[in-house]
């Protein structure tokens, strides 16, 4: 029987996928204990088991999984021998789980109180002569305004930290000890995701509840985890206390996922690249799993199957470095990759490829039988920027705010409704047809989802040929087929890829081939829009490099749409941060980074999640939700959610400040005599 000083003790868990000879073994040998009321973090690259661990443990595998072995202890319960309808009563009851995706989690055809209200009829007898009741207290206590109101409205109506917080009203409804929280602010920007994890602090204070969360963000980690467990290839590869994992993580992998988070520090180095994929789960392992990948390897690795080990600081690793003496290991190290760039930086001129002002971009809101106009959604209102030829200006800010509609509308993807995009001379929004067209070979993109962004019925050859021949370059037929070639090569692909469905590939093999059809036409300027927003560390590492050393190689200007602050630290030589379709601060990555000046800015950067060494800055928790851009509030846009907002700044919109040659901001508590009176310009 388990420890009763764990709330959940799972012992030797296998879980296969398929059938026949050989099963995908999603989950292999795993064993975990989670204390009550802590915080234990599974971390790992995607295909690693995290996800199939937690839906193993809640019973809720897909059709073609089974358990097959081992045993899942909640308190004195082993959920393993319990009957499906007795497991319901756990499942929702004394264990919630909050799903990766919200809205594929909601029905989007019940109001949201109906779904919560359905989880308090089945998990909380005691609420269940006044369910309404209880669904208004249960979104009054995740934090949602005026909950009465918002039970009436369907899932479509709220932005996406609202939906998460549903979810996490209907995983709370039946007071579980344990909720399993799998990847819960993944899609959500950093403010939301700093309300998200403030949340379940809360609620884990005043309840008592163990959480377990799945992520691949080490700087999440850092911030609220008690324990963490590295799993790979289907097995926990290391588990340590939070501090000491931080401070000195054991096992080769978890010194290489450390290695591959971007920053300030690394910019004029290679970021540290995990080479290969995580291996095919269907296999029959010998050795250690990942030694392949390893540059710690030994003959033992190959020969050999890792114990697991216990160290004296609490830790315990899956490692055959535990048992090797230090002599041993310094003759097996392979020497590390070359961190500094090889390549020398292509001069950039200082001359402005693309020069943006006033740009708007307005969506006409439409009503009644006729489809009169009777409002405009302002998604981006008044936008000025340049970018020098071969620099990187990123783009951040919260989600609604504008970002992707700048980029497209400067493409001509969205026609602007006023306002100049100019590149290199040329006025982009008075081009048309044949002119435009010509253009879009120096004007590429690439896409957030590559999956979404690819045809999937079409070899990955001709996606990236396709570019080619609409913009008849490339030469005859079997001259572009050796430039796809040499682009697969490029981006560190094999050729034999051009044969292959997008199907076929990883996610950051995916966006490789994104990277390889932009290139295809031979552009001067891309928009990069969220590239790397749903890619593991590893593997965005790949992916920055990639993008670094194609800038340096062919000098390339990047607009690096993201809201990702260490990426931005990496890659950036400016920043503009966006708020409400406006520039509410603009500057050189140190100015801005280093000293922020618009409230906004300091509460962006100071909720960002770090992998902290030092004592913990002091966080600027932004209440609610960005306000629609349909009906922008009065004079300064973010004035309802600044914490040192004045009178004043419900007057009008402030002027823009230059502060120096490359910095602005806007902002009335910046600079003397900021504010205009003009209210055609708020």
């Amino acid at each position: 029987m388990a420890d009763r000083e764990f709330l959940l003790h799972v012992d030797n868990l296998t879980t296969l996928l398929g059938s026949g000879e050989r099963p995908v073994r999603a989950v292999d040998g795993v064993d975990l204990e989670i204390h009550r009321g802590e915080t234990f973090t599974l971390l790992g690259e995607s295909g690693c088991g995290k996800s199939m661990t937690a839906l193993s443990i809640m019973r809720l595998l897909p059709p073609a999984g089974r358990i097959a072995g081992g045993n899942v202890w909640l308190g004195e319960t082993n959920l393993l021998d319990l009957p499906e309808n007795a497991m319901r009563d756990e499942r929702g009851g004394r264990m919630g789980m909050i799903f990766q995706e919200p809205m594929t989690s909601l029905n989007p055809v019940l109001t949201v109180g109906q779904q919560i209200a359905e989880a308090v009829k089945i998990h909380d007898p005691d609420n269940r002569n006044r369910v309404e009741a209880r669904v208004v207290e249960l979104l009054g206590s995740v934090g949602i305004p005026d909950p009465e109101r918002r039970a009436r409205e369907y899932p479509h109506q709220l932005s996406g930290g609202m939906k998460q917080r549903v979810v996490i009203a209907i995983a709370l409804a039946g007071r579980p000890e344990l909720l399993i929280a799998d990847e819960p602010t993944t899609a959500l920007d950093v403010t939301i995701q700093a309300q998200v994890l403030g949340l379940l602090k809360d609620l884990q204070q005043q309840t008592g509840m163990a959480i377990m969360l799945i992520t691949h963000d080490l700087g999440m980690v850092s911030e609220v985890a008690d324990r963490v467990a590295v799993m790979y290839a289907g097995q926990i590869v290391e588990v340590a206390e939070t501090a000491h994992f931080f401070g000195e993580a054991g096992h080769p992998y978890s010194r290489k996922l450390f290695d591959s988070v971007p920053g300030k520090e690394k910019r004029d180095n290679k970021l540290a690249v995990i080479k290969g994929t995580v291996p095919s789960l269907r296999e029959t392992f010998t050795g250690c799993r990942f030694a392949e990948r390893c540059e710690q390897v030994m003959p033992v690795c190959r020969e050999q199957e890792p114990d697991w080990c216990e160290l004296e600081t609490g830790q315990g690793m899956r490692c055959h470095l535990c048992t090797q003496q230090p002599d041993e290991v310094a003759e097996s190290i392979s020497p590390a990759e070359e961190p500094a760039w090889h390549l020398p930086a292509k001069a950039s001129s200082t001359d402005t490829q693309l020069e943006v002002d006033s740009l708007k971009v307005h969506f006409p809101i439409h009503k009644g039988v006729f489809k009169r106009v009777v409002g405009q959604v302002k998604a981006v209102d008044g936008v000025s920027f340049s970018i020098p030829s071969g620099k990187t200006l990123a783009v951040v800010g919260e989600s609604g705010c504008g970002k992707t509609t700048v980029g497209k509308g400067i493409l001509q993807l969205i026609r602007p409704t006023a306002g100049s995009a100019c590149f290199e001379g040329e006025e982009l929004t008075q081009l048309k047809g044949s002119k435009l067209r010509k253009r879009r070979s120096d004007l590429q993109i690439i896409f957030q989802d590559p999956v979404a962004s690819m045809n999937p019925r079409m070899l990955v050859g001709d996606i990236i040929e396709e570019g080619m021949r609409a913009q008849g370059v490339g030469g005859s037929t079997e001259q572009r087929r050796a430039r796809t070639r040499e682009l697969l090569e490029h981006v560190g692909l094999s050729v034999d890829a051009a044969t292959r469905y997008p199907h076929e590939f990883s996610g950051g093999q995916r966006q490789r081939i994104c990277v390889a059809r932009a290139l295809a036409v031979e552009p001067r300027l891309i928009v990069c829009d969220e590239p790397t927003s749903a890619l593991d560390v590893s593997v965005q590492a790949q992916i920055l490099n990639l993008l670094k050393e194609l800038q340096r190689e062919m000098g390339l200007t990047y607009l690096f749409i993201t809201h990702d602050i260490s990426v931005v630290a990496y890659l950036a030589h400016e920043v503009a941060v966006m708020y409400l379709g406006r520039i509410v601060e603009r500057g050189t990555v140190q100015e801005v980074l280093e000293s922020p000046q618009h409230p906004y800015t300091r509460a962006l950067l100071s909720v960002v999640p770090e992998i902290d060494t030092e004592p913990k800055r002091s966080v600027i928790r932004l209440e609610g939700d960005m306000p629609s851009p349909a009906n922008p509030p009065s004079g300064c846009h973010f004035h309802p959610r600044c914490p040192e907002a004045t009178d004043v700044c419900a007057m009008a919109y402030p002027e823009e400040v230059q502060l120096s040659v490359t910095r602005s901001v806007c902002c009335v508590r910046v600079g003397a005599s900021t504010v205009t009176g003009n209210e055609e310009n708020g």
